[in-house]
């Protein structure tokens, strides 16, 4: 099959209408079997569910084109298991996962000239979603919901593909404890837009988000999981009952175990300390990204600097400023434990021995020096 005339190498990450998508409807208790349609336009109550309550759950998968022409998906059925737990988690039906395999499946092939070629750097991304279709008004679960798996082709989902990106360790939570923050609903998302248009704004890529309950541990960006390598070579990854089970990270975490030897582990990821202590690279959509900002409320860091104009120039932290760093934010921690972490306009680290940390007062910054 002749691919479309398309400039793959040069694609955004955005939507292009394809051809073909799937759709299957739940009523009375049961799915049916689903088509494949031409039609891309969805058709519902004002009063549907999902647009009332915000019950809708969604996947996300890509399909590429191999050296020797064949066109693979990357573990769907991965996928399925991961939509059948946020359908769980929000009272919604769920859609076998036998059936979604084959549902993707037909889908792409359907849509098999708009899978991009061998080397282009761009491939077909897949996205399944559900979402309550029957008009709800009290607060509860909808009755009928409806399936869906549509394709567009696109380029790498950061401009400019694998390079470093800026990360901004963000003011916002993007999960509450106990929350949805492990399920894929559409409503953590929406949760998530004023963050990232922030973070935009502010010249940042992504957002680096903490866990909700101390805002000291390392949890996820806004689109991925993160993966940490230390000096020693060892993976750390972090744990968290709010982190979405990332399929590229469990993927790449088997890759490091399994063929590369490398000793890899699943724990709490402290933000506060680790920067001291050697994470120098973290993983996001399976390339290698350097972190390259620091919180900008963090209080002044005599002799070190994060600007992204620095970062621009080269000027990266060394390991000294990563001690040195790893230093105040043990200060910072201890001050916030204290409930006076606010109050702190400067810290001044010069000497190794005696910290000076000066203090917001009613009159003037007053110093306060401890070892």
């Amino acid at each position: 099959m002749a691919k479309k005339d398309i400039d793959w190498s040069n694609l955004g990450f955005g939507y292009v209408k394809t051809d073909k998508r799937f759709v299957a409807n739940y009523k009375d208790g049961a799915w049916d079997n689903g088509v494949i349609t031409d039609d891309d336009k969805v058709v519902i109550s004002e009063c549907a569910g999902v647009l009332q309550y915000s019950q809708s759950c969604f996947e996300g998968m890509k399909a590429y084109t191999t050296e020797n022409g064949h066109t693979v998906i990357f573990r769907p059925d991965m996928n399925a298991s991961r939509m059948a737990d946020s359908c769980r988690r929000l009272e919604m039906p769920v859609f076998p996962e036998d059936k979604f395999v084959e549902a993707i499946a037909e889908t792409v092939r359907a849509n098999e000239d708009w899978v991009p070629p061998y080397g282009s750097g761009a491939s077909l991304y897949i996205r399944p979603y559900m979402f309550g279709s029957n008009p709800v008004i009290g607060v509860k679960p909808a009755d009928e919901y409806q399936f869906r798996v549509f394709t567009t082709p696109v380029g790498p989902y950061f401009k400019g593909g694998a390079k470093p990106l800026t990360i901004k360790v963000s003011d916002f939570d993007r999960a509450a404890p106990h929350g949805t923050g492990h399920i894929k609903a559409g409503l953590n998302y929406a949760m998530s837009l004023h963050a990232i248009v922030t973070a935009h704004e502010e010249g940042y890529a992504e957002n680096m988000y903490l866990d909700p309950a101390t805002r000291t541990k390392v949890e996820e960006t806004g689109g991925a999981n993160f993966l940490f390598v230390t000096k020693d070579g060892k993976v750390v990854t972090p744990k968290s009952d709010s982190i979405l089970p990332s399929i590229t990270r469990r993927s790449l975490v088997h890759v490091a175990k399994e063929y590369l030897g490398l000793e890899v582990e699943e724990r709490e990821a402290s933000y506060m300390l680790e920067y001291g202590n050697g994470f120098v690279y973290v993983n996001n959509q399976g390339y290698m990204l350097e972190i390259s900002s620091i919180k900008k409320e963090l209080p002044i860091l005599i002799g070190i600097s994060t600007s992204k104009e620095d970062y621009k120039a080269g000027n990266r932290l060394n390991e000294e400023d990563l001690i040195k760093l790893g230093t105040v934010i043990k200060i910072m921690n201890s001050a916030q434990t204290n409930g006076i972490a606010s109050l702190i306009t400067k810290i001044d680290i010069s000497n190794e021995n005696n910290y000076t940390l000066f203090f917001r007062t009613m009159s003037r910054n007053a110093p306060v020096y401890f070892r």
